[in-house]
């Protein structure tokens, strides 16, 4: 009985002469253990991940929604310890398209990665902009949100054939007024062949298989470490 109320005395002692030494010995009493912390891999924002493309993309024939996925070539650390083996698989969708245009313009296309699965079986999931794209056949990555740019048609090319079409349209327009016969219907069809030049679309959009990517965690993504699989029993 003396010994229980001694106890008891210690515990309101050190609540009330000593409440913070107190609030540090509740907080360590919530938090989880060590060998907790150690089951878990963390990959932090702004890590980089290095995959190649195993799917072909483009501005032409992919839509909003389609997925891809990529074989990762380089591996992640973290604390000393690899995250993410090379050929692991990340899985993500086309979040955006773009046409290249008539005139003037340039295709886009706008790709997320959402997930990476490790040959263990680990799964992240994972939210994840481009930065670049490499051998995407003339296309640029620019913008806080990765898209692709094709390379369209350079301003001089537009200006010099929307000046041929200018040309051609005004020796039409003389001619109507007091043109006729085979001269007149040969500057229709020169004018209907520059028009047909001018509507063509511009470069698309393409990434080929193989096609090298680099894609930045935008927020940390934590997930379970999985038990190593028992040996198999001897045969």
């Amino acid at each position: 009985m003396q010994k229980q109320i001694v106890v008891a005395l210690c515990g309101f002692l050190l609540t009330t002469q000593f409440p913070a030494r107190a609030e540090c010995a509740q907080q360590d009493s919530q938090s989880p253990p060590a060998s907790q912390a150690a089951d878990t891999f963390t990959i932090p924002a702004g890590t980089t991940i290095q995959a190649e493309l195993n799917t072909i993309l483009s501005s032409k024939d992919s839509n909003t929604g389609d997925p891809f996925s990529a074989r990762v070539v380089e591996p992640v650390f973290g604390h000393g310890e690899e995250i993410v083996p090379e050929g692991s698989t990340l899985e993500g969708h086309v979040s955006f398209v773009k046409d290249p245009g008539r005139v003037k313009g340039a295709a886009e296309m706008r790709l997320v990665a959402e997930s990476i699965t490790t040959p263990a079986g680990i799964k992240y999931d994972i939210s994840a902009g481009l930065k670049e794209a490499r051998g995407a056949d003339g296309a640029k990555v620019s913008g806080e949100e990765g898209t692709i740019q094709g390379p369209g048609k350079s301003k001089k090319q537009g200006a010099k054939d929307a000046g041929k079409a200018a040309g051609i349209g005004a020796g039409v327009g003389v001619l109507a007024d007091g043109g006729t016969g085979a001269l007149y219907g040969a500057a229709i069809g020169a004018v209907a062949g520059i028009a047909r030049n001018l509507i063509k679309r511009h470069k698309d959009v393409v990434l080929s298989q193989g096609t090298e990517l680099t894609f930045v965690i935008a927020r940390a993504t934590t997930a379970k470490k999985m038990a190593k699989p028992l040996d198999a029993p001897a045969q």
